[in-house]
Parts: C-alpha cells; sequence; structure tokens
C-alpha cells in the first residue's frame, strides 16, 4: 500500500469513492430511483444501464484539499495569471471569459498536491504539463465533447475558489464515441442538432473538491460549466465567481 493510498484512507478521501461504487452496483432496472452521491443530479428518464456507467466513470471528492492548501496552490499561480487578459474568443468556441497556461515545475509542497491527485486517478502516469483554467464570473464553458487527440481516457480537476456546477448530456454514441485508433469526428466540440432524445446530470462542483471524469462520462457525454445564470443545482442557486481549476490528464 502506498503512502499517498494510506493517507486517503488516513483522511477518509476515499468514501465517497466507495459510495458511489454502491450506489452504482445498486442502479438497476426495478430500481430505478436507487440512492445515488449527493453530487449527482440525474435529469430526465436515465436508462439504468446509463446511470450505472455515470457513477462509475464520474467521481467527485469534496474537501479534496484544505484552505491553506488552496491558499498555497493560488499564491504560487496567481502572480502569473493576472498578468494575463480575459479572452472571449476561444479556438473551438468552447470557452468565454477565460486565461489560462500550463505548469510543469511546481513548488514542493504543491507537487505534493499534484502527486496525490496523479496516485489516485491515474496510477501515477499524467502528462507533465498541467492545465490551469482561470474563468472569469461571467465566464462559461460551452457543452463539448473532449478529443482523444489530446490526452487519453481520464481527466481530474481540481476546483478552486468558486462552487460551480457541470452538466453532462448525453450524446450520439455513434457520432461522438471516440476510439483508440483515432477514429473521432472534427465536430467533437458541437452540440448534437437534436436533443430530443436526450437525458443529462447535473453535478454540483464544490470549491476544494476534485472530480475525476473517465471512459464514457468522457467521450459519450458533453460537459459544461453553467454560467450564473442557469446555475442551479437541484433547484438550489449555485453562484459561481472567478474559479481556477487545476486539470490533470493522461496520455492519449
Amino acid at each position: 500500500m502506498t503512502v499517498i493510498l494510506r493517507h486517503l484512507i488516513k483522511k477518509n478521501l476515499l468514501k465517497p469513492f466507495l459510495a458511489a461504487r454502491r450506489a452504482a452496483s445498486s442502479v438497476t432496472t426495478s430500481q430505478p430511483n436507487a440512492k445515488t452521491p449527493h453530487y449527482i443530479d440525474f435529469v430526465d428518464n436515465w436508462p439504468s444501464n446509463e446511470r450505472e456507467t455515470i457513477l462509475n466513470d464520474f467521481l467527485v471528492i469534496t474537501d479534496f484539499v484544505s484552505e491553506a492548501e488552496e491558499t498555497a496552490i493560488i499564491e504560487e499561480i496567481d502572480p502569473y495569471m493576472k498578468r494575463l487578459k480575459y479572452e472571449f474568443d476561444h479556438w473551438d468556441d468552447a470557452i468565454h471569459g477565460f486565461r489560462e497556461t500550463e505548469r510543469k515545475h511546481w513548488y514542493p509542497h504543491n507537487r505534493k498536491i499534484i502527486e496525490k491527485i496523479s496516485e489516485l486517478a491515474f496510477k501515477g502516469e499524467i502528462m507533465p504539463h498541467i492545465h490551469i483554467l482561470d474563468l472569469a464570473e461571467n465566464g462559461v464553458i460551452k457543452p463539448h465533447v473532449d478529443s482523444s487527440r489530446y490526452c487519453g481516457t481520464t481527466i481530474a480537476g481540481l476546483s478552486l475558489l468558486s462552487d460551480s456546477v457541470m452538466r453532462l448530456v448525453r450524446t450520439d454514441e455513434t457520432k461522438y464515441l471516440q476510439t483508440k485508433d483515432g477514429n473521432n469526428t472534427d465536430e467533437y466540440r458541437t452540440l448534437p442538432k437534436s436533443m430530443e432524445n436526450a437525458f443529462y446530470a447535473d453535478i454540483l462542483l464544490k470549491r476544494r473538491s476534485l472530480y475525476i471524469m473517465r471512459d464514457t462520462s468522457r467521450y459519450n457525454f458533453t460537459h459544461e460549466i453553467l454560467g450564473n445564470e442557469h446555475g442551479f443545482f437541484k433547484g438550489e442557486k449555485v453562484t459561481k465567481t472567478r474559479r481556477i481549476s487545476v486539470i490533470c490528464r493522461n496520455n492519449p
């Protein structure tokens, strides 16, 4: 057992993961309303197998870092981020009101957090450059499906400074499914033309939480960060302020 794994068990950080797995195993056709993790709100009629897939492939760990650890990360990256201007034109129109960078080298105390994410979500194998995305209070991430050309099966994102709501919408699998040999469409950041048969889930990303999105949740669902006019979770308003996400990926 690794030192990091012992630390996670000691701090009870694996409890949400185990709860999600137990919830997933209990979802059957005869139990459409089986208990789900507190951070997921399934909307519309979800087939039981799709619910089970999401519960296996999407995990949120609340309070993954402490307030002091969050402050330490922000203190490291903010001097550079504040020199950048927020942009409202992205190359594929997926993000509005953002600034971003990549970081390979971290202060030792922050490197420990990156290593903890790497061990938990990727078994220690991540791309060396960590993506940092700074989303303004009025910024949004539009619905899109990530391409496997730029990263592998898993993304892990640490949400800092603000709560937010992520929405997953089921897409046309035949159009968006991405295979290991790279046969994926150029329209991977486009919403389906017809949403008639789509169903979706809203996911509450609390400040200082870590989300892990892998496999089917990466490829067969669009994901987005809702703007404040649509930022509700289970009927409660979630106001997003400035949000920084520290995003780790594995190799394509």
